[in-house]
């Protein structure tokens, strides 16, 4: 089972945050509630994949050793707020930003690139070749299989792009239909 972290910010609603069902279901290996807290084990993540949305690099299947071995960190606030919290953990673990995908979350339906904790994780996995631990971690929502049929064919082409460029060109292809 891959490690998963989760930096929880408190900025969302309780009743409708991933993450802490993420938690509630065992799906989560640790829980940090201020970016101090996480900061004072940067060594212990200092190959984790850090889920960034400004991030340069692009998560490619070439990131899954790393996932293997030191999991994924995301970060649970509210969109606003992204910009400073990823200044202050530049030094934490290994950025990656994930290609062009939809939200199928209820509250983001449709928007691209703005996705919950949880489609964060599941579209990391699914890239990385983890595709049923994808599956069953979606489960656990009752939109979780929609995020799949959405995306399905996109994190299909993305678990086997070979590149960044690759994936750039895929995501590309997809913008312009």
């Amino acid at each position: 089972m891959v490690k998963i972290y989760v930096l929880h910010l408190g900025k969302d609603d309780p009743r409708k945050c991933t993450a802490l069902k993420m938690y509630r279901k065992g799906f989560v290996s640790d829980i940090f509630y201020s970016i101090r807290d996480v900061m004072v084990r940067r060594r212990r993540f200092r190959n984790i994949i850090v889920l960034n949305p400004f991030a340069k690099t692009l998560l490619t299947p070439k990131d899954r050793l790393l996932v293997e071995r030191f999991g994924i960190m995301v970060i649970d606030t509210s969109w606003k707020d992204y910009g400073n919290i990823f200044r202050e953990l530049r030094r934490l673990g290994v950025h990656r930003r994930l290609p062009f995908l939809l939200a199928a979350n209820p509250i983001n339906y449709g928007k691209p690139y703005i996705l919950s904790s949880v489609e964060a994780i599941a579209a990391t996995l699914y890239i990385t070749g983890f595709k049923d631990e994808a599956e069953k971690l979606l489960s656990i929502f009752s939109w979780g299989h929609t995020f799949l049929e959405l995306n399905g064919e996109l994190l299909e082409y993305y678990s086997k792009a070979e590149t960044q460029e690759e994936i750039m060109e895929l995501e590309k292809q997809f913008i312009t239909q």
